[in-house]
């Protein structure tokens, strides 16, 4: 029987390994923001990063990075590898991911915004939004318009725009005009 496995870039997994901790929000968004530029620098993804914290020491739980390119797997967005680290290493500790807030780079794409009210996480953070991806070529899917709205009735209170002109600053750095960022996607067998 085949299992999913995949695997996080080296200085990711140093991060993780330190837990720091970042007190503010802000701080936290700040720091997503930078892994995001960092993950394109190190040639390790796409400019999108998401982090778990727990919400009460502002401790990092997970960084994810999005991973969809190097590991051939059009799930694993920065979030999506952000949860599942996080949940399997609270698995066996004190403290429940109930606990935890999600922050993000950008606003979630369809398909995480989909996945993130059955984390169990009690807030989302995000710093671009949706409309900036766009605007550099990247294509979210299709999303209601309500989404914030509809995450804060399942009780998952929604921040918006934490630092957000800094986020863009990183996807424009990341395109250029005339670039189809889906031909990579297409290289690697992941259709669009």
């Amino acid at each position: 029987m085949a299992g999913f496995s995949f695997s996080t870039p080296a200085w990711v997994d140093e991060i993780n390994e330190a837990a720091p901790i970042f007190a503010t929000i802000e701080a936290r968004a700040a720091f997503v923001i930078e892994m995001s530029r960092r993950t394109v620098m190190e040639g390790t993804g796409v400019p999108f990063a998401a982090a778990v914290f727990e919400m009460s020491t502002g401790r990092l739980v997970a960084l994810g990075v999005n991973l969809a390119l190097r590991e051939k797997s059009s799930i694993l967005h920065a979030e999506m590898v952000a949860i599942c680290l996080a949940e399997r290493r609270l698995a066996n500790g004190d403290v429940p991911i109930s606990a935890c807030e999600l922050v993000s780079s950008s606003e979630p794409c369809a398909m995480c915004g989909g996945a993130i009210p059955w984390t169990g996480v009690r807030r989302l953070v995000c710093s671009a939004r949706a409309a900036d991806d766009r605007r550099v070529q990247f294509d979210e899917g299709d999303k209601r318009g309500d989404w914030a709205d509809t995450y804060r009735g399942r009780g998952i209170d929604v921040i918006t725009d934490v630092h957000r002109l800094d986020a863009v600053a990183v996807l424009e750095a990341y395109t250029t005009p005339g670039t189809d960022l889906y031909a990579a996607r297409q290289r690697a067998g992941l259709g669009l």
